[in-house]
């Protein structure tokens, strides 16, 4: 992260951050298996030896979909497919692709063309990854045809993260940042943040600034002070 100052006043004057957009790192060596999370990854890396040409991913928010179907993109060379962009019949007709990813399969609106791609999957030995944050159930899905080949597809489920892994998570993403944390900072911040990795992402970032700002190590203190800030937001 590239860092600003503002001029110095008598050494009083708070360091100003300049905040450069962080992208998540979505590489298997970045990934940190943990309980909840292990029998998914065994699955990604077991392809193309799956039960079934399509599988679900399921589990809640900042549980490591996200992270897992990169990982498998990458591997397989898969497509990504937003769910509100699902390709027609014709695009479909003319696809050369034959593995395809579906990061939060759940939010697609367009449930023909979600079963065409089911079947165009099936047909032509493709293969499919999706995720979403629950199993499909009635009441979410219209189309029967659609339910069935969905509940047709093997699931695995992932977790939320334990505080193990969000510890984990936390020293690496301060390591990333370079910075030097005090232990009980890191085991105060894993106790008490939300399960979820995408929280341990955005603590960090605050925390990394407010650091900074105050030009001082993270200590408990800073962390409980930001911690404080953090969930009140």
């Amino acid at each position: 992260m590239t860092k600003a100052r503002a001029p110095e006043d008598g050494g009083s004057a708070r360091q100003l951050p300049l905040e450069l957009p962080t992208t998540p790192r979505f590489g298997r060596e970045e990934f940190l298996p943990a309980p909840s999370n292990r029998a998914a990854l065994e699955m990604i890396e077991r392809w193309p030896d799956w039960p079934d040409r399509a599988l679900t991913l399921i589990g809640p928010k900042g549980a490591g979909k996200s992270h897992l179907c990169a990982i498998w993109a990458g591997r397989a060379g898969a497509r990504a497919i937003a769910p509100d962009a699902l390709p027609g019949l014709d695009e479909l007709a003319a696809e050369t692709a034959r593995a395809f990813v579906i990061d939060d399969v759940d939010r697609a609106s367009d449930e023909t063309a979600l079963f065409h791609l089911l079947n165009f999957v099936s047909e032509n030995e493709a293969f499919l990854l999706m995720s979403a944050a629950r199993a499909p159930r009635a009441e979410s899905v219209r189309l029967p045809d659609l339910l069935s080949r969905l509940r047709r597809a093997p699931a695995v489920e992932i977790g939320a993260p334990d505080e193990e892994l969000v510890r984990a998570v936390l020293g690496k993403l301060f390591a990333d940042r370079q910075l030097i944390v005090e232990p009980p900072a890191l085991v105060f911040a894993a106790l008490r943040l939300e399960r979820s990795l995408d929280a341990a992402r955005a603590f960090v970032a605050a925390l990394d600034r407010e650091a900074l700002a105050q030009r001082r190590p993270v200590t408990r203190a800073l962390a409980a002070k930001v911690m404080d800030e953090f969930l009140r937001d």
